[in-house]
């Protein structure tokens, strides 16, 4: 078993491959001669996993995972937890972000006792006001509605231990939230903080639409919230309609006065509608994981890799 594996995971990043591995191995070879740098190519369109193989041939250390199309981020990681046997494992993304020169301050860490040091970002250089803003929001909101210790300002930067992995490979689910699931399983927790650099190339991974999904998995998957949200408004509207018939019959038999208008009736169906809309929605959002859940399609497709798996 070796002592430490670093997990890459990769989707069009040809730009700053070299640097990114020259980088990794003078940081990880700090700490120890014995690791592998496991790169887990997420579908690129370009020519990362050209550039990935060119250095494996060089250096028996560099392991390699491409899929057959793009499968997502968190799949990738998950990808590299499957294939990895080392005493520790370091995940990292590939666009340079996350300085590779704090792993071993992250391995000290690690070294005091803790099963899981993660990466706690202090600033988050060339994002956008949008993003740091969203990202606040989420992550807060995060913390209210679930019952999970889910640590403030962090991405996916951590060093765990092997007795983690061993656990997040019994986690069978197919909208993976790792950083959830980590918080979720507990052990000893810590953390070192750092700046965020801004990206060295190329564009992000992340644009809003796969922000949006990912958080509707974080929500979905550590939540029953928005289902609770969902009983409260009916139970909300349900009172409110049996009050305004009560209003409705009080006003006709008592005040005399029927109350008529095509407004209010369009805008009270408007409503209701939406609310239902809404309701259906949040419901068939939680439907849907079950759906794929159930299918138990492979979580992801290998289509080259120089791991031995015998």
């Amino acid at each position: 078993m070796n002592e430490l594996t670093v997990i890459i995971p990769l989707y069009n990043e040809q730009e700053i491959i070299n640097e990114l591995y020259d980088r990794l191995s003078a940081s990880v070879a700090s700490i120890s001669p014995d690791f592998i740098l496991l790169f887990v190519d997420d579908g690129s369109k370009d020519h990362t996993l050209e550039k990935v193989m060119q250095i494996a041939t060089k250096d028996k250390r560099v392991k390699y995972i491409s899929f057959s199309r793009n499968f997502g981020h968190q799949v990738a990681v998950s990808a590299g937890l499957d294939h990895c046997q080392s005493k520790a494992v370091v995940i990292i993304d590939g666009d340079l972000q996350d300085p590779p020169e704090l792993i071993p301050s992250l391995y000290a860490k690690y070294q005091e006792g803790f099963e899981v040091v993660y990466a706690r970002r202090l600033k988050r250089k060339g994002e956008t006001w949008f993003k740091l803003l969203t990202a606040k929001l989420f992550y807060r909101l995060m913390k209210r509605i679930t019952s999970i210790d889910l640590p403030l300002d962090v991405g996916d930067f951590r060093i765990i231990d092997q007795k983690i992995v061993e656990c997040l490979r019994q986690m069978p689910e197919q909208h993976k939230f790792l950083r959830g699931q980590i918080a979720w399983l507990g052990f000893r927790q810590a953390f070192v903080e750092y700046e965020r650099d801004s990206r060295k190339a190329g564009k992000t991974g992340y644009p809003l639409k796969k922000m949006v999904r990912f958080a509707l998995d974080g929500i979905t998957a550590f939540s029953n919230s928005p289902l609770r949200l969902v009983t409260n408004l009916g139970i909300f509207i349900s009172l409110l309609s049996f009050l305004i018939i009560l209003y409705a019959l009080y006003s006709h038999f008592v005040l005399q006065q029927t109350i008529t208008g095509w407004t209010s009736l369009i805008i009270s169906s408007m409503f209701i509608g939406g609310v239902q809309l809404l309701s259906i929605g949040i419901i068939g959002e939680y439907i849907s994981r079950i759906n794929t859940d159930v299918r138990k399609r492979p979580l992801y497709i290998v289509d080259k890799s120089n791991i031995d798996t015998n």
